[in-house]
């Protein structure tokens, strides 16, 4: 079988490896450690997005409005001094860029994908608040993940409030945006899922599940990565056969890339396109709903 032959590979690798494939609204087809967590990366950036819509479509919040961009952030743990984003550390020059200036929430929103930045996580996180995106989390199914600080919050994590996700909490929310863009769910109106997912879809760093698909084909995803981690969660669209989630989560030595922001091929990067080559691969062979 191919996914037996698949784990087989896998086993071999150092670290943990999990993964969740699909078909949206079925059982998954193929799954590996689903619910072990992981350090989330840049993958929480999506729940974000989802709270930051979900309020704008309750009134409480206005994607359209110009907000300062600073660089100084109150921290999730109580009694500790504001702190700052690196730099050096994002994958976003443009962000940085407005900085001391203003920029609408929308554009912000829309850098935390397309470029991960990490400045507008940040700031987009100021203004929707921690609550909100655990509401996000909880909507979309998720079991385990957990956005407890922003990007770069050190006081907090060394007081052990970090982010976690997992494979199969990952397919729930990038899933649920997908069919909600279809028809009514839980998690935002039709129009708002498709508008986060034109958000996905607009994504520009693809050097893991994307580059393991052929020219052209279509991928609302997102991805995230720090030294030891390898990420990358997202919804296909083939042209001949029906949409499937995709996520591989990989905490291993062969995620060793540079900084954010370096596109640079790792191992790790090669083993998420070789499953999603897979995958593709497989695509007309998917567990169908039902």
């Amino acid at each position: 079988m191919i996914w037996d032959d698949l784990d087989a590979h896998l086993d071999t690798l150092p670290g943990t490896m999990s993964a969740y494939l699909g078909r949206l609204d079925a059982a998954p087809t193929w799954t590996r450690h689903p619910d072990a967590t992981h350090y989330a990366a840049s993958t929480m950036k999506v729940a974000v997005l989802l709270a930051l819509h979900r309020a704008a479509e309750a009134g409480t919040l206005d994607l359209a409005a110009l907000v300062d961009v600073r660089n100084e952030f109150d921290s999730a743990q109580p009694g500790t001094p504001r702190f700052s984003c690196d730099r050096h550390d994002d994958s976003d020059g443009e962000v940085w860029q407005r900085e001391g200036h203003s920029a609408p929430l929308r554009w912000l929103a829309e850098r935390m994908i397309v470029r991960s930045s990490n400045l507008a996580t940040n700031i987009c996180l100021g203004h929707v608040g921690l609550p909100a995106v655990a509401e996000a989390w909880a909507l979309a199914g998720a079991r385990h993940s957990v956005t407890g600080r922003g990007i770069e919050d050190f006081a907090a994590r060394e007081a052990g409030i970090t982010n976690l996700v997992t494979a199969a909490d990952l397919a729930a929310l990038l899933g649920g945006l997908a069919t909600g863009a279809i028809r009514p769910g839980p998690l935002a109106s039709p129009a708002g899922c498709a508008t986060m997912l034109d958000v996905l879809f607009a994504q520009e760093l693809r050097e893991d599940l994307a580059a393991g698909l052929p020219e052209g084909v279509r991928i609302a995803h997102k991805n995230g990565w720090i030294p030891g981690v390898r990420h990358s969660a997202g919804v296909i669209y083939p042209p001949d056969a029906p949409p499937y989630a995709l996520v591989v989560c990989t905490t291993t030595d062969l995620a060793n890339g540079g900084p954010s922001g370096d596109e640079t091929s790792d191992d790790a990067c090669l083993v998420l396109a070789d499953i999603s080559a897979r995958a593709w691969a497989a695509r007309h062979d998917l567990r169908p709903a039902g």
